[in-house]
């Protein structure tokens, strides 16, 4: 019996490391979720960030320790060349398994810095957050890739020689994606827009709101409901509007009133200045106007251009139609009437001429 335990004992410490590796992996899952509901009550947007990105990587991290252990005790009862690989698989499985916590962490730390920001009331800039995010993630893949590689026994500095060589070859393969790319990086840079503007293109059927700004694409949600990709590419040739940044909305009409009541149009004009200066709605710090515009075919013309506080697009059609209809009373108060094309014929009565 104690032979048979002495030639068959290093199965039973394969299976005490296995069962080791998941009490852990239990024990580690039910300590980091209680942790994570106290530090969820805290202030720090950081700490509940780092046990939640933490808690799926480390319990992948025990079963790579464990099985590797166990590996090992496998490769000491029978060797084979298989087995010569677990230490260098073991060291790029943990180099994995911190970045893909670094990455999570990132992505983690990011929403609550959102969401702290929310109910600061203090506004985040979303665009500049989301860059840097992205950049930090995009340094954390690039710089594990390049530790595992070195892991493994690829030369760094020849991994880096020949992506340089190779560089060209792939710049005029993929100028499409590079275009994408730096596009992405001028709207990033330059800020023409940001998540959550309403922008539109004089230039192309272009108009919604940004939902997200990508490395190759930038996400508009259209007035219809319709997800519309833009490759970044396409704002470095067209001009783009941002109507979110607009600091008022203009009202400008041309109304007419009729010939007959020409006589009215200097009363009408002053009324509807003195009506507006004292709109509580109306920006006196900008232009307003209310002249006489022109003589045309059925109407004498006026046009009223002035512009409203606000820049909110519902509140605007309010003011404006309330500005409308006070305009109309004014031209009826004055017994005027609002033109509408006419056409009118005179008649010139012939005598008649007897033989």
């Amino acid at each position: 019996m104690s032979t048979v335990l002495a030639e068959h004992g290093w199965v039973y410490e394969v299976f005490g490391v296995v069962f080791f590796a998941l009490v852990a992996a239990y024990v580690q899952k039910r300590i980091l979720v209680r942790l994570h509901r106290r530090l969820e009550r805290t202030k720090s947007p950081w700490d509940d960030a780092f046990i939640e990105a933490l808690q799926r990587p480390l319990g992948i991290l025990i079963w790579i320790v464990g099985i590797a252990f166990a590996a090992e005790l496998i490769h000491k009862e029978a060797p084979s060349p298989l087995f010569t690989a677990i230490g260098p698989l073991r060291e790029v499985g943990v180099i994995w398994v911190l970045a893909w916590f670094l990455v999570r962490f990132i992505k983690r730390a990011e929403a609550n810095i959102l969401e702290q920001g929310q109910l600061r009331g203090q506004p985040v800039d979303r665009t500049t957050l989301d860059a840097i995010m992205k950049l930090l993630r995009v340094s954390v893949l690039i710089t594990a890739v390049l530790v595992a590689l070195q892991t493994l026994g690829f030369s760094v500095s020849g991994v880096l020689a020949f992506g340089g060589i190779g560089g060209i070859a792939v710049g005029f393969a993929a100028k499409d994606l590079l275009a994408n790319f730096f596009g992405g990086l001028m709207v990033y840079l330059d800020r023409p827009f940001a998540v959550g503007d309403w922008i539109r293109s004089p230039d192309r059927e272009l108009e919604g709101t940004v939902e997200e700004i990508g490395w190759r694409l930038t996400r508009i949600r259209t007035f219809d409901m319709r997800p519309l990709y833009v490759p970044n590419s396409v704002f470095t040739t067209i001009a783009v509007e941002n109507p979110s940044r607009m600091m008022n909305r203009r009202i400008y009409e041309t109304i007419g009133v009729r010939y007959a009541d020409v006589h009215c149009v200097a009363a009408i004009v002053k009324d509807i200045t003195t009506l507006l200066r004292e709109h509580p709605e109306i920006d006196q710090s900008r232009t307003l106007m209310v002249n006489l515009n022109q003589f045309s075919e059925s109407s004498v013309d006026f046009f009223v251009y002035t512009f409203t506080k606000t820049t909110n697009w519902a509140l605007f059609h309010t003011i404006k139609e309330d500005v409308l209809l006070q305009i109309s009373e004014i031209i009826a108060k004055h017994g005027a009437e609002i033109a509408f094309p006419t056409s009118t014929v005179h008649l010139e009565q012939a005598g008649l001429i007897g033989a």
